[in-house]
């Protein structure tokens, strides 16, 4: 469904330039959900928006659903592909409510039957009528994420791009994201890449995972290898250790 092959993003600012991500490949099958973890400015986030579209970036091949995406993405490309962002505050027009956020890309493809498909939209990510006509500030953290992930899948696209959808949220919250991305994984018959720098969250939702360190593809590696430590590359058992926390020296 997606392939990367050699993918490079560099960014220029006052004479100087910066290569984001460097040389990176993988693909991922249809229905599969792929993960993409490294610390903060590995380049994770970056290979989402080149995938999407939203910043330059060069490859050998760079394919959408087996057609090679353009530099400047068409409507039909777009509506093919869905981004869900970390902040869902940041993310929701404030002055929009649920239903305006979510009548706005069935209006923009010229949709019909625009009611019935907010409803179950909004059915599906597990919110109640009575959200449908409030504001972002008038919603939690996790009813904000819902609302921005039934936009997302309100066109029905066979992919999602998910850049650290609970990393906002509280602890108890996340795993009620999770699961419903889960659920409407199957539902929906969704093809996914989820960035995160929790290795508990893409060893919930991935099947396979790409281990990111300063711009480079480390290694791929299974959610299985994952759990075990069974991994090769050192920088991968360095992520492993400090995510399972320290044992404080007895006194």
């Amino acid at each position: 469904m997606i392939t990367v092959d050699d993918l490079s993003v560099t960014f220029h600012s006052a004479g100087r330039e910066f290569r984001a991500v460097q040389n990176v490949s993988f693909a991922v099958a249809p229905g599969e959900t792929f993960g993409i973890v490294g610390e903060s400015g590995s380049g994770k986030s970056t290979i989402l928006r080149a995938i999407a579209g939203l910043v330059p970036s060069e490859s050998k091949r760079l394919e959408v659903n087996g057609k090679t995406a353009a530099g400047r993405r068409s409507r039909a490309d777009r509506r093919m592909l869905q981004f869900v962002f970390q902040d869902p505050y940041a993310s929701l027009h404030p002055r929009q409510t649920v239903d305006d956020i979510l009548r706005e890309p069935l209006e923009i493809h010229h949709e019909g039957d625009i009611d019935a498909r907010v409803t179950k939209a909004i059915a599906d990510v597990g919110l109640l009528p009575i959200h449908r006509f409030r504001y972002p500030h008038q919603l939690s953290g996790g009813q904000r994420q819902r609302v921005a992930i039934a936009r997302a899948l309100i066109l029905e696209p066979p992919i999602l791009l998910l850049d650290e959808p609970t990393s906002a949220l509280d602890v108890s919250v996340q795993a009620e994201i999770l699961n419903l991305l889960a659920k409407l994984r199957q539902s929906y018959s969704l093809t996914s890449i989820l960035v995160s720098h929790d290795l508990a969250v893409v060893a919930h939702l991935c099947n396979r995972i790409a281990i990111m360190q300063l711009g480079r593809l480390v290694e791929i590696i299974s959610a299985a290898d994952l759990r075990s430590g069974n991994v090769t590359a050192d920088y991968t058992r360095q992520l492993i250790a400090a995510s399972r926390g320290f044992t404080r020296a007895p006194a």
